[in-house]
């Protein structure tokens, strides 16, 4: 038997290693090839969809495994006509569409490196991420190449391509196979972790054999399976953008791997127009971030579609108990926390659909198969339960930091208290801005909510909230959320400081930036000085 044909944690224990999951792909330690694993070698005529894209203007739009194979061989093709060599750049600003798919996988084919870059990249976030990888060429549509050649280097690198129509069928006469030649240690994918326009994230830079590691995640942190004969396999979606870590390996490239159908969202995101999506396509498994479910909860609208789940996970971060309410009463399938980084991978989860597995609400769950983490104190010794430390990871021989605060429960269940630098230090006392997030969010009037450390005088920090609220903002309100989160909390643990804003910075996962409130912060002192 293989991976995918079990679903309990306990076969998850037993059975999952390495070896085994090299049996789920047609390559191996030598030979392999990310475009053939997840769209070649699906292309058996059928017709059977690939893809399935919710546009945000209201329209569908289904991707077949055998089109997009026949056009990224027709690209694979072009590329080496135009001398493209395996090592180099190749750079997509495209929202998904089948130019983006036949583009990201014909460019693998080659031996050439995909490197996905967000559609709504300024000039300055752009400009920094072509210096970095410099592109041979950057593929674009026709809104964003105007943008796409300004950044040009001096010798008018990178070359920007507009991926049209007309683009499409000028390759329509090249041949609609191709074989791979690359090697499973090869680079296949750049990609960039998100960060402010004046700093430039890292790439993390990934070989072809990444996707197999990634089939952890998939298998126990997302549950994906595919249809067997004594099985009906997942519809999957994730409207995470395939620019970024979470769509475009756990959203595109895991489950189109295992031969699932995917889905996901292209333009502006709209809460309804998702759920209309996920309606229409009769969608039994999701993975979102936190943010996409806040959404769908803060819309009213749940009760319109009618909902189809066996499987959900969420990641990026924790999801605010009220919204967990939510998502029970409409979805009525738990919630499974993913945790892990761009780099560092997947680590934690909630094995959706594993009969075995208690989900507790709040938890981040257990480690994938492997994996070992503690919560440790600053000296280095293990927490005792319940106490709150930095999360550790068991890597290379050592421990490496998450950059996180957890605590662990007397069944092994670890939480989530928030990222080393959101812990707030006023008076002696330290607080949790995600509980305190986490609390203001059960009241009725607030939809979004994001909390910084802010100094002063007296007790060095105090709390301060900015607040996106379904009414207009007041000192009543404000006395109110205060007295509401002390009744929650502790008498000391409340927003001293209450802002009422009509949106808050996210990165592009969807989460809270409480970096670019702490830096809006410091710029007002820096103005007020």
């Amino acid at each position: 038997m293989k991976l995918t044909d079990y679903t309990s944690y306990a076969d998850a224990q037993a059975h999952a290693s390495s070896a085994a999951l090299w049996e789920l792909f047609d390559g191996d330690r030598e030979h392999l090839n990310i475009a053939h694993e997840c769209i070649t070698r699906h292309a058996d005529g059928s017709g059977r969809p690939a893809v399935r894209i919710a546009h945000a203007d209201g329209h569908d739009e289904i991707l077949s495994f055998d089109t997009i194979s026949a056009g990224a061989a027709q690209f694979a093709h072009w590329l080496d006509a135009e001398g493209v060599k395996p090592g180099e750049r190749i750079a997509f600003m495209l929202e998904p569409s089948l130019p983006f798919y036949v583009c990201l996988f014909g460019a693998m084919q080659t031996g050439a490196i995909s490197v996905p870059l967000f559609t709504l990249f300024g000039p300055d976030a752009l400009r920094l991420r072509v210096g970095d990888c410099n592109p041979s060429i950057l593929i674009t549509n026709a809104e964003k190449a105007e943008l796409a050649r300004s950044v040009a280097n001096e010798d008018g690198t990178p070359r920007v391509i507009v991926a049209d129509e007309a683009f499409l069928a000028s390759l329509k006469d090249l041949p609609t196979t191709y074989t791979p030649k690359t090697k499973a240690s090869d680079m296949a994918v750049f990609q960039y972790t998100s960060g402010t326009t004046r700093e430039l994230p890292e790439a993390v830079k990934h070989s072809h054999k990444t996707l197999v590691t990634l089939m952890f995640a998939a298998l126990y942190g997302t549950g994906i399976r595919p249809k067997t004969a004594n099985r009906a396999g997942d519809e999957f979606f994730c409207p995470s953008s395939p620019a970024w870590g979470h769509g475009l390996w756990h959203g595109t490239l895991a489950p189109l791997a295992m031969g699932v159908t995917t889905g996901t969202f292209a333009g502006r995101f709209d809460p309804v127009r998702l759920m209309k999506a996920l309606d229409d396509f009769k969608i039994t498994n999701m993975s979102a971030a936190a943010t996409h479910y806040r959404m769908m909860k803060n819309s009213g609208k749940g009760g319109d579609f009618t909902f189809h789940f066996k499987k959900l996970s969420f990641t990026g971060e924790p999801i605010d108990p009220a919204t967990l309410e939510w998502i029970d009463e409409y979805f009525k399938v738990p919630a499974c926390s993913m945790y892990g980084t761009t780099e560092i991978g997947v680590v934690l989860v909630n094995y959706p659909g594993a009969e075995d597995f208690m989900v507790k609400p709040g938890s981040l769950g257990k480690p994938v198969p492997g994996q070992k983490l503690e919560v440790h104190r600053p000296d280095g010794t293990v927490c005792d339960s319940g106490e709150i430390g930095e999360l550790m990871l068991w890597r290379g021989g050592g421990w490496m930091t998450t950059k996180d605060r957890a605590k662990s429960d007397e069944d092994g269940y670890l939480y989530h208290c928030g990222r080393a630098d959101d812990v707030i230090i006023s008076a002696g006392w330290t607080m949790s801005a995600v509980e305190i997030e986490n609390t203001m969010l059960r009241h009725e009037n607030v939809l979004e909510c994001g909390v910084i450390g802010v100094p002063d005088e007296k007790r060095g920090q105090v709390v301060k909230a900015f607040v996106v609220a379904n009414c207009e903002g007041s000192d009543a309100l404000t006395k109110e959320l205060q007295e509401f989160t002390r009744e929650r909390l502790a008498q000391h643990e409340f927003p001293r400081i209450v802002e009422y804003v009509s949106e808050l910075p996210k990165n592009p996962a969807g989460k809270v930036h409480r970096k670019k409130l702490r830096d809006l912060e410091a710029e007002r002192a820096g103005v007020a000085q």
